[in-house]
């Protein structure tokens, strides 16, 4: 299980970087990482993929340009750089692993969510 943190309150056009740590032994470098988030009253959402190995990235088209998703496998920490915050940002984080494709943890349906970390975008 993955524990999401580093969110908070910002303004909008601010920035936020958001952490994913592994639980236990789990070497976040055996698996494809992807961040979703949950804003209020809405399905949780696919917002970007790092694949295993590190070979490429995939975002949603709302944080394309704004978003950059990053490894640090001394830590086995994943990274969120959240930049040129807006309003419609404002949401519940989560990170998921799988050992899969990135294109297929888009439209999974996942069940054990870890903790997330909330961000609000707010002026």
């Amino acid at each position: 299980q993955l524990q999401a943190s580093g969110g908070g309150l910002v303004q909008p056009g601010e920035s936020l970087r958001l952490s994913c740590v592994a639980s236990g032994s789990t070497n976040l470098d055996s698996y494809a990482i992807s961040w979703f988030r949950q804003a209020p009253g809405k399905e949780r959402e696919w917002v970007s993929c790092l694949t295993r190995g590190d070979f490429d990235t995939y975002y949603a088209d709302s944080v394309q340009g704004r978003f950059a998703v990053s490894k640090d496998i001394a830590k086995n920490t994943v990274y969120l750089q959240m930049n040129r915050l807006e309003s419609e940002d404002t949401a519940v984080y989560y990170c998921m692993a799988d050992r899969t494709f990135c294109t297929i943890m888009k439209t999974r349906s996942y069940h054990d969510w870890g903790q997330g970390t909330l961000v609000t975008v707010s002026s």
